[in-house]
C-alpha cells in the first residue's frame, strides 16, 4: 500500500484555480466522500485533479494533450471527470465536426398530419398548437432516432437473418436512455396486445387501428424491409417499431412542453423552433439521441455537462423508504458518491472500474426490481448480472487514463505520449457503458457481461470505432447460472468442451465431441437451443454437416420449451441447410410433426420470407405445403407464437415473383382444391353426387387456400404492395372495404390512373353490411380528394359510388315551423291607411302598416322601427325589396300564416331572401320547402347557388343530397361540373357574412351523415 504523499496544487480548465493540498486515498479509502455538487466539489473530494498545460499541446485527433505538473507522484481519482466543462476548443470543435453522420432520411414512414394526429391522442399535449414549422423540424429530429434504433436492430438481426420484436426491443434499450426506453417498450407492449387480441376483424380493420396507433404499421414495416432492417422481419417488430417511434414523439414533445411551461410564467406553452431547441439542448437524455453524429452521445446536454436521468436518484429512494438514524446518513453519503461515479468518463486502474461498476450493479438491479418503472439495467428473468473478468478489461481499455493511475514516482514522466488520448468531451459516462453493456447481455438471454458486449457498447457510443456484429457461437450462454452443484457445473463444461470441438470444423472430432455433450449425443443442444447440426448450417460448413448426418443427427429436431433461447426462431435458416437436408431424408416442414402445435418455421416459410427464388422452387417441387403455417395462440393468454403461412410472408415483403411461383404451384394441383368463384358461390352440381368423405375434404381445402389469400391479401395491402393485391383479387378473392379503400389510397399515392379506375369499378363488389366507421373516417376524404385532383377522368366511377353510398332512401324532407305569433291583426287593417302608424316606401310607393304587429314580429323590424327618425310621417325607405314580394311577407303577417299565401314560382327565390332579410324563420322555411319541391337537373346548380349566398343551411343540405342521389346524371351537366371544380370563396358576399367551404367538402360531409345515419346508427335508417 502506497504511502501517502502531498503533493502540488494543479490549474483545470473548468475546475479551479489555486492551491491545496490533498492526500492520496488507497482503494479501500474509495469510498467517494460528500463531494457532491459541482466540479468544485469533486475537485476537493479527490486527490489531483485533471489540468491542462499553458501550452495546450493538440493531437492530431483534435484533443488535448493531457499532462500533470509533478502530478505523477499522486495516484488521481476517475471522479475528477465529473462534470469537468472544458473550455470550447476550435480543435475539438473541428474534430466533432469531422465525425461520421447519421444518414439524412428522404422519406419517412409518417406523415406531419400523423404526427400533429399522435400529440393531440395525449391530452396534456393538447395545450397550444405547435407550427407546421416546428413539426417539421421535430420529425427531422426524431427520423436520427429512427436510424439509430434501425441500425442497431440491423446488426442484432444478422444472426438469425430476421428481425423480431426482440431486435427491436434490444436495440430500443441500446439507443435510448433507461427513462426513455422503458415508456416506448410499455408502449410497444401495449399496442402489439391490443394486435393479438382484435382477431375477430382483423381483416376488417387496419393494423394501427388495431394497436391503437396513429402511425401507419404498414408503412413502417415497408420501410424496413425497404431500407433491409433484416432479410425477414416479423409483423410484430413493425409494431414494436411503429409504437416506439409515437411514443418517441410524444415523450420529446412533453418535455419540450414542460420546458416551455417552465419558462412562462402565465401558463400558456410557446412553440417556435428556438424553445424547441433550447428544451432539448438542456435536456441529457434527448439531446446526444437527437444529434447527426453517428456515435450516440449519453448522459450529457449541449453544454457537456454530464447527469443521470430523472428518475435515477439512489439516494432520494432511500430517503423515501422513512429509515432513519446514523447509518442511514452514512449510506446516503455512499448512495450520492455511487450516483457521482456513474458520470466518471475516465478511471486510473481496473481496480478501481471493477469496484465502482460491482457497486453500481449491486445498487441498481435491487432498485430495477422493486420499482421497474426506473428502467435500470436487470435480466427480464430473475438472476443477477455480473460482469466477466475480459469485459472489465475491455472498458478499462476504452476508460482508462494514463495521467491518473499509479505511477513509480522515481520515474519522469514520459516526453512521448504513445497512448491513444480520447478526447474528453466525447467520453461517455459509466453509467451509459454500463446500459448498453447490460442490453446487449439480456439480449442474448446471459447472465455475464462479456468482452464482445463492451465493444458494442463502443461501437456505439465512441467516434471511429467499429467491430464486427456478434456471431453466433455455442458459449453464448455458458454459464449463465453460477448456482449449478459442481456435478452439473462438471457437466456444463463438458458439454461446452464438445461443442467447442465440433465448431472449430474437424470432421475426425465428431465421434469424441459427441461422448462430452450428454445423454443426448450429437443431437444435445446447448442453453440456446441450438443443436451441432444447426451451429454447423449457420456457419456454411458443408463437410460437417455431411459428418453430423452420418453420424445420427437428428434433421427434424426442434426446439425444446425448456431450453432458455434467444428466440423461438432458431430453426432451419440457411440455404447450405435447404439443399443438405432435401437431399438427406424425409420430412418436407423441417421440425412441424403433423398434427402438433409448434411455433418453430417451416424452410419454405423462411424461404418465401426472405425472396429467395430459388430455394422456393426446390421446395416446392419436393412438395412443401406454401399453406402451412405456424401461427399459435397459448393457452388464454393473447400473445402469438409462430409466423404466418408462405403466402402471407412472400405478401407483406413484397416479394411479387416469389408469390407468383407459390400460385403457380397451387394450379398445378388444381384438381384437388375447389375453384375460389365455387367456394364464393358455395354452389354445388345438381344431380351430382360426390363421396361424403371426399367432399368435405375438397371444401375444407379450398376453404383453407382462400382464407390464406386473403389474409395475404390484407398484409400486401397494408403493407403497400398493391401489384400483388391485384394480382390476388384476379383470382376471385373478395374485397374487404379496408382493403380496397387501402389499396385505392396506395394507387393515389404512386399515381396510379388506370388502376384507381379499376379499383373504383370494383367498388359495387363490397356488400353494404361491410361498412363500417372506416369508410367515414378515411374513405370519403380519400375519395373526394381523387375527384379533386382528377376532375375529367374518374368522375363517372366516383358519382355511382356516391349515388351507391347514398341509398335509394328518399332524401329526408324539409318540415315547416310551427310557430304562433304574439300579435296579430284582422287581414282587413293590410295596407290600411286611415288606421296605420308607419309607413314603408318599396318602389316608390307607400305600404301602410302598424307597429304593434311588426314589433313582435322579428328582431329585424324592431330595429327598423327603433332608428326611424324621429320626425312625423316619415316613410321607412325599403330598397332591396320589390313591391309584390313585400306585400306577401306583410300577408303572412297579418293573416298569422302561409296558409292563404299565393305564390308563384317566379317569386319564390325573391320572397326567401326577403325571410331571410326580414328574419322571418317560418316563412322562410316554407320557400325553402317549395324549392325543394321545384329542384330539378335543369335548376338545382342555380338554386343550391342561392342557398348557400343566403346561408339557406336546411336547403342547401337537401340540394346537397339531391347531387349525391343523382351525380350519375348531373355529372354529364356542365353547370354541375362547374360547381364542383370552382375555386370557394373565402367569405359570402351575402347577408350572413361567414365563410363558405367548398362544395366538394360540404357533400363529404352530407354523404357522412347519411351513411351514418343507415348503416352505423343503433337505428339504421332513421334519416328516411
Amino acid at each position: 500500500m502506497c504511502k501517502h504523499q502531498p503533493s502540488k496544487p494543479l490549474v483545470c480548465n473548468a475546475a479551479m484555480t489555486g492551491k491545496s493540498k490533498t492526500a492520496v486515498r488507497t482503494l479501500e479509502d474509495l469510498t467517494l466522500d460528500s463531494g457532491y455538487g459541482g466540479a468544485a466539489d469533486s475537485f476537493r473530494s479527490s486527490s489531483v485533479s485533471l489540468c491542462c498545460s499553458d501550452t495546450n499541446l493538440s493531437y492530431a485527433h483534435g484533443g488535448n494533450c493531457w499532462h500533470l505538473t509533478e502530478s505523477m507522484h499522486s495516484r488521481h481519482n476517475s471522479l475528477d471527470t465529473v462534470n469537468t466543462v472544458l473550455a470550447e476548443d476550435t480543435d475539438i470543435l473541428e474534430f466533432s465536426s469531422q465525425c461520421a453522420k447519421l444518414p439524412e432520411l428522404e422519406d419517412v414512414p409518417w406523415s406531419l398530419s400523423e404526427v400533429e394526429c399522435a400529440l393531440r391522442k395525449k391530452e396534456e399535449l393538447c395545450v397550444g398548437s405547435p407550427s407546421q414549422e416546428v413539426l417539421a423540424k421535430l420529425s427531422a429530429l426524431v427520423s436520427r432516432a429512427l436510424v439509430r434504433v434501425a441500425r442497431e436492430a440491423q446488426r442484432l438481426s444478422l444472426r438469425y437473418a430476421k428481425c423480431t420484436k426482440h431486435e427491436i426491443q434490444s436495440a430500443i434499450k441500446m439507443v435510448l436512455s433507461w427513462t426513455i426506453s422503458v415508456n416506448c417498450i410499455t408502449a410497444a407492449l401495449g399496442a402489439l396486445s391490443l394486435y393479438n387480441m382484435s382477431t375477430r376483424d382483423k381483416l376488417y380493420r387496419g393494423k394501427s387501428a388495431r394497436c391503437g396507433l396513429v402511425f401507419s404499421v404498414g408503412h413502417f414495416f415497408k420501410w424496413m424491409v425497404e431500407n433491409r432492417v433484416a432479410l425477414r422481419v416479423h409483423e410484430h417488430a413493425a409494431i414494436y417499431f411503429t409504437a416506439c417511434v409515437e411514443s418517441l414523439f410524444l415523450e420529446v414533445f412533453s418535455r419540450v412542453q414542460r420546458s416551455a411551461l417552465i419558462e412562462n410564467d402565465n401558463g400558456t406553452s410557446t412553440f417556435t423552433l428556438e424553445s424547441l431547441e433550447q428544451a432539448i439542448n438542456n435536456d441529457s437524455e434527448i439531446w446526444g439521441l437527437l444529434q447527426p453524429n453517428q456515435h450516440l452521445i449519453c448522459g450529457k446536454n449541449a453544454t457537456g455537462v454530464l447527469s443521470l436521468p430523472d428518475n435515477l436518484t439512489l439516494h432520494r429512494n432511500q430517503q423515501g423508504s422513512g429509515k432513519g438514524g446514523k447509518g442511514n446518513a452514512n449510506n446516503q453519503a455512499e448512495l450520492r458518491n455511487l450516483e457521482q461515479s456513474l458520470l466518471a468518463t475516465r478511471v486510473g486502474s481496473i481496480a478501481e472500474l471493477s469496484d465502482l461498476v460491482s457497486r453500481a450493479m449491486h445498487h441498481l438491479q435491487p432498485l430495477r426490481i422493486k420499482n421497474p418503472s426506473n428502467g435500470m439495467p436487470v435480466h427480464q428473468k430473475s438472476g443477477t448480472v455480473h460482469w466477466e473478468p475480459e469485459a472489465l478489461y475491455t472498458l478499462c481499455y476504452f476508460m482508462q487514463c494514463p495521467q491518473i493511475e499509479w505511477d513509480n514516482p522515481n520515474l519522469e514522466p514520459s516526453k512521448v505520449t504513445l497512448q491513444i488520448e480520447r478526447p474528453f468531451l466525447l467520453l461517455p459516462p459509466l453509467m451509459e457503458w454500463i446500459r448498453v453493456a447490460v442490453a446487449h447481455t439480456e439480449h442474448r438471454r446471459s447472465f455475464s457481461v462479456d468482452s464482445d458486449d463492451v465493444r458494442q457498447a463502443a461501437r456505439l457510443l465512441l467516434p471511429g470505432v467499429d467491430c464486427e456484429p456478434r456471431q453466433l457461437k455455442a458459449d453464448d450462454c455458458i454459464f449463465a447460472n453460477r448456482k449449478l452443484d459442481a456435478a452439473s457445473t462438471e457437466a456444463k463444461f463438458l458439454q461446452d468442451l464438445g461443442f467447442r470441438m465440433l465448431n472449430c470444423g474437424r470432421t475426425d472430432l465428431v465421434k469424441q465431441a459427441a461422448n462430452l455433450l450428454g445423454p443426448d449425443g450429437i443431437n444435445s443442444m446447448s442453453e440456446q437451443g441450438m443443436t451441432p447440426l444447426m451451429y454447423a448450417c449457420v456457419r456454411g460448413d458443408e463437410a460437417m454437416v455431411k459428418m453430423l448426418l452420418d453420424t445420427g443427427a437428428d434433421i427434424n429436431s426442434e426446439v425444446s420449451k425448456s431450453h432458455t433461447i434467444p428466440y423461438a426462431e432458431t430453426a432451419l435458416s440457411s440455404k447450405l441447410h435447404f439443399h443438405l437436408l432435401l437431399d438427406s431424408r424425409d420430412s418436407m416442414e423441417g421440425a412441424l410433426p403433423d398434427g402438433a402445435d409448434n411455433y418453430t418455421e417451416t424452410p419454405l416459410q423462411l424461404a418465401s420470407a426472405a425472396g429467395n427464388f430459388e430455394l422456393v422452387s426446390l421446395l416446392l417441387e419436393r412438395g412443401a405445403d406454401p399453406m402451412t403455417g405456424t401461427m399459435i395462440r397459448n393457452g388464454i393468454s393473447s400473445a402469438q407464437l409462430g409466423d404466418m403461412n408462405s403466402y402471407s410472408l412472400a405478401a407483406s415483403h413484397g416479394h411479387r415473383n416469389v408469390f407468383r411461383k407459390l400460385l403457380s404451384h397451387g394450379e398445378k394441383e388444381k384438381d384437388d382444391f375447389l375453384s375460389l368463384e365455387e367456394i364464393l358461390a358455395k354452389s354445388s352440381v345438381p344431380g351430382e353426387k360426390k363421396p361424403p368423405q371426399a367432399v368435405g375434404t375438397l371444401q375444407r381445402t379450398g376453404k383453407a387456400k382462400l382464407r390464406a389469400l386473403r389474409e395475404a391479401m390484407y398484409h400486401s395491402t397494408e403493407h403497400g404492395h398493391v401489384d400483388i393485391t391485384i394480382d390476388i383479387r384476379s383470382l376471385g378473392v373478395p374485397w374487404t372495404l379496408h382493403t380496397w379503400l387501402e389499396s385505392l389510397r396506395t394507387c393515389f399515392l404512386q399515381h396510379r390512373r388506370p388502376l384507381i379506375q379499376g379499383l373504383l369499378k370494383d367498388f359495387s363488389c363490397i356488400q353494404e353490411e361491410e361498412y363500417t366507421a372506416e369508410l367515414i373516417t378515411h374513405g370519403l376524404p380519400l375519395m373526394f380528394q381523387i375527384l379533386h385532383a382528377s376532375k375529367n377522368e374518374v368522375i363517372s366511377q366516383l358519382s355511382v359510388i356516391f349515388s351507391q353510398c347514398y341509398g335509394p332512401f328518399p332524401i329526408p324532407k324539409l318540415t315547416e315551423i310551427r310557430r304562433k305569433q304574439t300579435s296579430r291583426l284582422d287581414p282587413h287593417f293590410l295596407n290600411n291607411k286611415e288606421m296605420s302608424d308607419v309607413t314603408f316606401l318599396v318602389e316608390e310607393k307607400p305600404f301602410y302598416a302598424h307597429k304593434v304587429l311588426l314589433f313582435t314580429a322579428s328582431a329585424r323590424f324592431k330595429s327598423l322601427l327603433q332608428n326611424r327618425p324621429a320626425a312625423e310621417n316619415t316613410y321607412i325607405e325599403i330598397s332591396h325589396v320589390k313591391y309584390n314580394i313585400f306585400q306577401l311577407v306583410m300577408q303572412y303577417l297579418y293573416c298569422g300564416g302561409t296558409e292563404s299565401l299565393h305564390i308563384m314560382n317566379t317569386e319564390i327565390m325573391e320572397l326567401l331572401s326577403a325571410a331571410k332579410f326580414f328574419q322571418l324563420e317560418a316563412l322562410q322555411r316554407h320557400c325553402e320547402i317549395i324549392c325543394s319541391k321545384n329542384i330539378a337537373v335543369e335548376t338545382c346548380v342555380d338554386i343550391y347557388k342561392h342557398a348557400k349566398f343566403l346561408c339557406a343551411n336546411e336547403l342547401a343540405v337537401f340540394i346537397e343530397g339531391y347531387f349525391l342521389k343523382n351525380m350519375v346524371l348531373l355529372i354529364e351537366v356542365e353547370a354541375f361540373k362547374q360547381l364542383l371544380y370552382e375555386m370557394p370563396v373565402t367569405v359570402s358576399p351575402g347577408p350572413c357574412l361567414s365563410p363558405i367551404s367548398d362544395v366538394l367538402h360540404d357533400l363529404e360531409k352530407t354523404l357522412a351523415t347519411r351513411i351514418q345515419s343507415i348503416h352505423l346508427s343503433s337505428s339504421k335508417g332513421s334519416i328516411v
